[in-house]
């Protein structure tokens, strides 16, 4: 059962930048398509960005043009970029697996952006 670790959050204030870290232990990270998601207080888990095993990627609306995805198979990680971050970006982090339901949760990352 592989397992994530994610870290790199904080607080900080608008305007500002984070870089977050998704560690998977265990085999079978490079031959899947990883994504980064957020859970905010009283709403739902949504995936902000994606990125498939060759490097393509994706990004929710809300952050396009302000987050990058990127991966480094050799060391079974997955990071997110955040630039000019929004109060609203205010969230706990995770990464998984697409599609959903192969591996489990790991304990996420926690963003607090001030204004």
């Amino acid at each position: 059962q592989v397992q994530l670790v994610e870290s790199g959050g904080g607080l900080v204030q608008a305007g500002g930048s984070l870089r977050l870290s998704c560690a998977a232990s265990g085999s079978g990270f490079s031959i899947n398509v990883m994504g980064w998601f957020r859970q905010a207080p009283g709403k739902q888990r949504e995936l902000v960005a994606h990125i498939t095993t060759g490097g393509s990627t994706n990004y929710a609306d809300s952050v396009k043009g302000r987050f990058t995805i990127s991966r480094d198979n050799a060391k079974n990680t997955v990071y997110l970029q955040m630039n000019s971050l929004k109060p609203e970006d205010t969230a706990t982090y995770y990464c998984n697996v697409l599609p959903l339901g192969k591996w489990g949760w790991g304990q996420g990352t926690q963003v607090t952006v001030s204004s």
